[in-house]
């Protein structure tokens, strides 16, 4: 099960912090990440986390690097995503998403999640 809150309505330029919490079958979750889903639009993964011994591995999604910060509590079930310089363009609904598998980190946009079915928090930019 996962949990997400911290969405909510911001002028563009502002930014805005997503938490998500996962529970239930915790144990064999290795990476955690964030869609997104715009209206009329497919959905989009903007950022993926996963521990690799001491180090945290991430990867973004082109429309996001240098904007957007995915980051994970030491127990690997919370991950959030801190969002600057927000655009118009980033409205959407967010959602968390939790892997079981450990591969290379760009495989993760392209490999369904195992647990996808938290609520979202929906993030709307506007002036």
């Amino acid at each position: 099960q996962l949990a997400e809150s911290g969405g909510g309505v911001v002028q563009p330029g502002g930014s805005l912090r997503l938490s998500c919490v996962a529970s239930g079958d915790i144990f064999r979750i290795n990476a955690m990440g964030w869609y997104r889903q715009a209206s009329g639009k497919e959905r989009e993964l903007v950022a993926v986390i996963r521990r690799n011994g001491n180090e945290w591995w991430t990867h973004y999604a082109d429309s996001v690097k240098g904007r957007f910060t995915i980051s994970s509590a030491a127990n690997r079930t919370t991950v959030f995503l801190q969002m600057t310089s927000l655009k118009p363009e980033d409205t959407a609904m967010y959602k968390c998403a939790t892997w079981n598998p450990v591969i290379d980190m760009h495989r993760y946009a392209t490999t369904p999640p195992h647990d996808y079915w938290g609520q979202g928090s929906q993030v709307t930019v506007s002036s």
